[in-house]
């Protein structure tokens, strides 16, 4: 081949990190001979594992606390709650976010999941698309991030460019409030991340399937952080979802219990009133008046 003639061969992509160190990554001592267990066994395996769950979650309270009590204000002046992640920790956020209209009655613009490759990725694997740091950008600078908005990054591992790119991005160019929620130990928050909520639930049953414990303790902890600033937002009364519309049967049904229990009226009463006040139940205690 002459001297300055192309190649025809590609370069050799660089090396990948090495993550060994991430406890997510590591392998679990009690799942050795994983292969080799009956159904019984690995069943009860799993769900010994999952059982360590709910401690690690508990020790991460005070982080948690002290994350919502900080966005609260935020919250409280119509701000957003924004979820961002890859792979499970994506989908996990999209669902966090896609539950809270039919439950809390908010606008679905007020708590937003962003996925590493786009909506696909919630059926299809997009797992490439997590080591572009900048790949959250276009979307997060669509939502034009203010003081009263947080965003919360979600990696397993604590390690994804995507996550952690697109806070440092957020930090640099907005007033929006940052968080990493993470499930292996990092010894030093991000200086770009204001609440670092480690919760760290050690090596999976199969390695690295953070789908597993790491995806349980991410959905415990996205279901408390929303639901706390939704009850202090005033959208849940006693233990009751103030907020529901009737728009199925099931719904409908619940409504009407909702209006029964916090007024004392009577079942065809409260329905007539659920449907008096265009099947909201704010609406129709707005209505019935102070008990």
């Amino acid at each position: 081949m002459p001297p300055h003639a192309p190649s025809n061969s590609r370069p050799e992509p660089p090396d990948p990190p090495d993550r060994s160190r991430v406890l997510t990554e590591q392998r679990n001592p009690r799942s050795m001979r994983l292969h080799e267990m009956s159904v019984s066994q690995i069943t009860r395996l799993i769900h010994e594992e999952d059982r360590s769950v709910a401690s690690a979650v508990e020790q991460a309270l005070p982080r948690i606390d002290a994350l919502i009590q900080d966005a609260e204000p935020g919250w409280l002046r119509g701000g957003r709650l924004v979820y961002l992640g890859a792979g499970t920790s994506g989908r996990l956020g999209v669902l966090d976010a896609s539950e809270c209209p039919p439950t809390f009655s908010t606008p679905p613009e007020r708590v937003v999941g962003i996925i590493a490759g786009g909506d696909g990725a919630l059926r299809r694997s997009s797992e490439g698309a997590e080591d572009d740091p900048l790949g959250a950008v276009p979307a997060l600078r669509a939502l034009s991030l203010s003081g009263d908005d947080c965003v919360i990054g979600i990696a397993a591992g604590g390690t994804t460019p995507y996550v952690l790119g697109a806070l440092e991005w957020v930090k640099k160019q907005t007033d929006a409030r940052t968080a990493l929620l993470c499930c292996a130990p990092v010894h030093e928050a991000p200086a770009f991340v204001d609440h670092l909520l480690c919760v760290p639930t050690g090596p999976e049953v199969v390695t690295g399937s953070t789908r597993m414990k790491a995806g349980t303790a991410t959905k415990l902890v996205l279901n408390t952080i929303s639901t706390t600033l939704m009850i202090r937002e005033g959208r849940v009364r006693e233990n009751l979802m103030i907020e529901l519309r009737a728009t199925n049967d099931k719904l409908r049904d619940r409504c009407a219990r909702v209006l029964m229990t916090l007024t004392g009226l009577d079942r065809a009463r409260a329905l007539e009133l659920l449907d008096d006040s265009g099947g909201s139940v704010r609406r129709a205690l707005e209505r019935f008046g102070p008990r």
